[in-house]
């Protein structure tokens, strides 16, 4: 099922048969992906072991929140550079916070990293949709203004010591049966899906990407929900990280790594266009979990990292040039 809603749909009485096309499309990506994996494990049987299936599911609720997030603004032709760089401050943060002194450190630490994100989501969204500023310009900025921070609030350091009440119940914890991380990624996925097809916000969004001249003739208050699609998108961010650190069991002042590059490149790969206006959470997940699979087998065989840095470029470059014939046809 799509994401996007129905906004302009004309009116049918009668349908004689699904479209075998629009589904075709809509499996391709799952086909994929068992493809990948049938592929992949007959060059080793490891990564098709339910051990490693379990693993790629957990990998895969991680990468999804960061996915999500980034589609979020790409929806309205945005980007979010930042994204990255915004996890590794909020472990830090939420990680010297814990450490701390104080009653309640978990619910402070946790608060702290919130607040982080917010705050880092507020600034981009009134520069971008206030000030007028390009998304690309703002979230390259602030990318710079936010490692600076991560890296050097702590000196630079990891800060360990983090209460195992936390990483147990975020990275060991379960509910009935199912890892907390793939219940967080299945609960922001669920309440994401339902705004972007039932809710006037999420409708807004994808008339902005389509186009904005048109949503602003629509009466969309476009300054206002882009503003509020980066603060979802960085508090999304500050969800994963807090998720990151309880697994790492450290703040990380380079937990963010490539994780803007690995998010977009997931969001793209699922269908979400760089135009803006269509894709969804569900085209993040599905790109969030091939991304997994290759990383996850590529780490198994001993890949070198640079060169899978290479081969996820050259993902992003497919999945652009396809995007681009298919809207051609």
């Amino acid at each position: 099922m799509s994401d996007r809603p129905d906004m302009a749909a004309p009116v049918v009485l009668h349908r004689a048969r699904p479209d075998i096309r629009q589904f075709a499309s809509q499996a391709k990506l799952p086909g994929l992906v068992f493809l990948a994996l049938l592929g992949l494990g007959l060059l080793d049987p490891r990564i098709v072991s339910s051990g490693n299936l379990w693993n790629i599911a957990i990998q895969t609720s991680y990468l999804a929140l960061f996915a999500m997030a980034q589609t979020m603004v790409l929806l309205t032709r945005g980007f979010d550079l930042s994204l990255g760089f915004t996890v590794s401050l909020v472990s830090v943060i939420s990680a010297m916070v814990m450490t701390g002194t104080g009653d309640m450190p978990i619910l402070w630490g946790i608060a702290a990293g919130l607040g982080v994100g917010l705050l880092i989501g507020g600034l981009n969204g009134f520069l971008i949709a206030g000030v007028g500023i390009n998304p690309l310009v703002t979230t390259l900025g602030m990318a710079n203004i936010v490692m600076a921070l991560a890296s050097t609030v702590s000196g630079g350091f990891p800060v360990p010591g983090i209460p195992e009440a936390f990483t147990n119940a975020l990275a060991e914890g379960r509910l009935i049966g199912i890892p907390v991380p793939i219940l967080f990624a299945a609960l922001c996925f669920a309440l994401l899906f339902l705004v972007l097809r039932f809710t006037v916000f999420g409708r807004g969004l994808y008339l902005i990407g389509a186009n904005p001249r048109a949503a602003k003739a629509a009466g969309v208050r476009t300054g206002r929900v882009v503003a509020i699609d980066y603060v979802v998108c960085s508090l999304l961010a500050a969800i994963g990280a807090m998720l990151l650190t309880a697994r790492t069991g450290s703040g990380e002042p380079n937990l963010g790594g490539n994780l803007t590059l690995e998010s977009i490149a997931a969001a793209v790969v699922g269908g979400v266009r760089l135009t803006g206006g269509e894709g969804g959470v569900t085209a993040a997940l599905l790109g969030a979990l091939f991304i997994t699979v290759i990383s996850n087998a590529m780490n198994l065989m001993q890949v070198d990292g640079y060169l899978q840095q290479v081969l996820l470029g050259l993902i992003i470059l497919a999945s652009l040039i396809l995007g681009r014939d298919h809207k051609k046809r």
